[in-house]
């Protein structure tokens, strides 16, 4: 009889990248809705509460007027890349989930098989996720630049130099704990930071909390959310890249934008806070992946919060902070990093 496990496995991985698909497609519905009521309740407001009860349907009412709203495209823009930008801001935003991990493995009794709850375990995962999440700057630049619209491309043109600026401080940032994990797998930084809150990198490294600032720093910076939301700075850029943009294509844009910042969160998860592993035992279990997305949820608040208390920089304080402060510090925390662990 032939093998079918080779089909069995092609099966499964097929159906956990539809899945994964449709979960990060269904992200902005509950983030759109918790953003307004951060910001409600930070500013003593309701924030949405008429659209189904405490304003639940809000969502999928904004959703509904994207798809019926004109779309519409400047009749001097570049109109291929026009359409296109949208797409390539998207697509990395998605593609980085092929290696990303959210727990090891769970028992699925319908098949009586063993399924681990990631695409794939690269041994360069941190590589990749750095590597093709950094594609997403040309969707912005591209959006920007074929508007053939003065704000747009200022907007492009803020995001070039943010984005590859904070980049730097990001790379060095994740350094350290390659350096301490002895792996780029991002399952195997996991694993080392099992037994307890004292095995996470937040604890675990030579200046841990250090290395922790610098990276939730430049991971803010480089997925443009307050006070480093530059490219689309409405008090001086109107929309910025995407002020052109309506409907679906603007849809897009803001769809890369919530994932990337879900990807953030989970990065810092996984790098320093002990991925789907628990701080201390417990008399009763807790499934790894609540545990997960519970710490990822405490970082997605975090950065909304952020959004609605801290004012924004300045274009020359952002360069400043990233080339004058978070890169100097990382490169001292690896060579003291380096020392310490030779």
């Amino acid at each position: 009889m032939p093998d079918t496990a080779p089909i069995l496995e092609i099966a499964l991985i097929s159906i956990k990248v539809v899945l994964m698909t449709l979960f990060l497609f269904m992200l902005p519905i509950p983030f759109t809705w918790l953003e307004r009521k951060v910001a409600g309740h930070i500013q003593a407001r309701l924030g949405p509460f008429r659209v189904g009860p405490h304003g639940v349907l809000q969502p999928v009412a904004d959703l509904i007027k994207l798809h019926i709203k004109e779309d519409i495209v400047p009749d001097k823009a570049d109109k291929l890349l026009f359409k296109l930008a949208p797409l390539f801001s998207l697509i990395p935003a998605l593609a980085v989930f092929v290696a990303v991990p959210f727990g090891e493995k769970i028992s699925l009794p319908v098949i009586n098989r063993e399924v681990t709850l990631y695409i794939s375990d690269m041994n360069v995962g941190v590589l990749y996720v750095l590597s093709v999440a950094s594609l997403g700057v040309y969707g912005i630049i591209i959006g920007g630049w074929a508007s053939n619209s003065k704000y747009p491309l200022l907007g492009g043109l803020r995001s070039t130099a943010q984005m590859i600026s904070y980049e730097v401080a990001l790379s060095f940032a994740v350094i350290g704990v390659v350096m301490m994990s002895n792996s780029l797998s991002l399952v195997d930084i996991v694993n080392r930071q099992d037994g307890g809150l004292w095995n996470w990198n937040i604890a675990f490294l030579p200046v841990g909390p250090v290395w922790f600032a610098i990276f939730l720093i430049a991971s803010m910076a480089e997925v443009n959310r307050i006070p480093f939301d530059l490219p689309e700075d409405e008090g001086t850029l109107a929309a910025g890249y995407h002020t052109e943009y309506s409907g679906l294509r603007f849809a897009f844009f803001m769809l890369a934008e919530y994932v990337a910042m879900f990807t953030v969160a989970v990065l810092n998860v996984i790098l320093f806070w002990g991925g789907w592993h628990a701080p201390f035992k417990l008399p009763f279990e807790i499934p790894a992946i609540i545990w997960f997305l519970g710490k990822v949820a405490v970082f997605v608040y975090l950065f909304m919060w952020v959004r609605f208390t801290l004012p924004r920089y300045r274009y020359d304080q952002l360069m400043t902070i990233g080339w004058k402060i978070l890169i100097p510090v990382a490169l001292a925390n690896i060579m003291l990093t380096g020392f310490l662990r030779l």
